[in-house]
């Protein structure tokens, strides 16, 4: 039975059905008794104000109180907030069993995705298992989703040759008709989870090469962050508590998000990013509860990386700041100090913060056992500054006459937002030049652009 179809407007009726049920099982034992959102009929009766939510519960108290021992009927419930249901309810002797059905893991999604796709008739190059590894975040249910969308893409594919007016489809087309890697690839880009939809988690795409310098930032992000996730039995043979977090600071531009989204994807865990000022609303209690929110999605869509941005906005000394009414600032720090020492040692996730004033940051954060490893990122020097313009313009055709090292050399005390900048002007321009050579040609009465050897000619990225 669900929990909200017991409710019911005539008096007394609600309490009515529940006794129904337990007598109706007991002569059809054994049975089980399953309620669905049985958060719906027994919350907590201390926090809820209807007088029918309170007889509910008392009279589900007092059927599982008075089941026989050997009456062989099990009572079992589902529902998705067990903070709120009333705690009679979870003592010994009722419900004294809790299981908690989480996010799979990626071998639980390999799992569910061969049972959806079991009868689907799959490509050779089709690999399950890397889309169980693209999938972080996806239950049972959106993957069946996700199946049903590859489906989907595949038909569309054949419309054009099926006539939908005709009961049946010929053989030839149902042999032709395969789930490739592209459908697959498709239906991941148009889906998401629904369960995690309240805050944006993403899987980035970010990796190294799009980082240029800062080598000895990257590896010490290894150790802390992507070691844990891949060696963890290396942490245990060691007796080693991996570090829950980090913070970086530094000059603004120097690339502390983008440092951040590429040691999830080294990882290929999920990626939670949190403006610090987001977090705060006029409500009370409100800020501190969107803080337990975001602990939560992060738990159950491990493994997976929270970044702070501007923690500064959030984080500064207690009791410091002025104009704080009603220290709202205040009471969100101590709740991320209290989900921070909180959190499941087993959930791989990890706390990145950024900030560009690591001095005013209240010293209870930076304490060991939360934000205990503090990373400075500089301004980068010539040797990084060169890369950074290789990772810019690595997919842009260039000159043959660029230099990158004398772009590094006259761009001393430059960003790696400054020189991304740079790159993108130049781009702006070639873009600008090419579309005023094509107007030329047009007013000259040529239709197409001139091919030379059988290939079109490319914009060139002059900086």
């Amino acid at each position: 039975m669900n929990g909200p179809e017991i409710m019911s407007k005539m008096a007394g009726e609600s309490e009515s059905n529940p006794r129904k049920a337990s007598e109706q099982s007991e002569k059809n034992a054994p049975s089980i008794i399953f309620i669905d959102e049985i958060d719906s009929i027994a919350p907590n009766r201390e926090k809820t104000h209807g007088e029918v939510e309170r007889r509910i519960v008392s009279q589900l108290l007092t059927l599982m109180d008075g089941m026989k021992a050997r009456a062989h009927v099990i009572v079992m419930g589902a529902m998705n907030r067990p903070n709120n249901i009333d705690p009679a309810l979870r003592r010994f002797g009722r419900s004294d069993r809790e299981m908690d059905i989480g996010v799979p893991d990626k071998a639980g999604r390999l799992e569910v995705l061969r049972i959806h796709t079991k009868n689907m008739k799959l490509d050779e190059d089709v690999n399950l298992e890397v889309i169980a590894k693209d999938t972080h975040g996806y239950v049972g249910a959106d993957l069946a989703a996700l199946c049903t969308e590859v489906v989907l893409q595949c038909i569309r594919e054949k419309m054009d040759v099926i006539d939908l007016e005709d009961d049946t489809i010929d053989a030839e087309i149902l042999n032709s008709m395969a789930v490739t890697n592209d459908h697959l690839k498709t239906a991941l880009v148009g889906t998401n989870p629904p369960a995690l939809c309240e805050i944006v988690i993403e899987v980035p795409n970010v990796s190294w090469n799009d980082f240029g310098g800062l080598n000895g930032v990257k590896r010490e992000l290894q150790e802390t962050v992507q070691y844990p996730v891949e060696h963890p039995e290396k942490f245990e043979k060691f007796s080693m508590s991996p570090s829950k977090g980090v913070l970086f600071y530094g000059p603004p531009g120097c690339g502390n998000t983008l440092l951040a989204k590429a040691i999830a994807n080294e990882c290929q865990a999920n990626f939670i990013s949190i403006k610090g000022p987001e977090l705060l609303t006029m409500w009370f209690g409100e800020s501190e509860a969107n803080m337990r929110e975001i602990f939560n999605k992060a738990c159950q869509s491990a493994p997976c990386v929270l970044f702070f941005d501007e923690l500064d906005s959030i984080a500064t000394q207690r009791g410091g700041r002025v104009g704080d009414a009603g220290g709202a600032v205040d009471r969100v720090l101590n709740q991320l100090l209290t989900e921070m020492d909180n959190m499941n040692a087993k959930k791989t996730v990890f706390i990145i913060g950024a900030t560009n004033r690591p001095d005013i940051i209240d010293s209870a954060l930076l304490r060991p056992g939360r934000l205990d490893h503090l990373i400075y990122i500089p301004l980068p020097d010539e040797a990084s500054r060169q890369q950074i313009f290789k990772a810019c313009l690595r997919k842009s055709p260039m000159a043959k006459d660029v230099d990158l090292g004398a772009l590094a050399r006259f761009t001393a005390g430059f960003s790696g937002a400054d020189i991304t900048e740079i790159c993108q002007r130049a781009c702006k321009y070639a873009i600008r030049e090419d579309i005023e050579k094509d107007m030329v040609r047009h007013r000259m009465g040529k239709d197409t652009m001139e091919v030379d050897g059988g290939q079109e000619e490319e914009a060139v990225a002059e900086i």
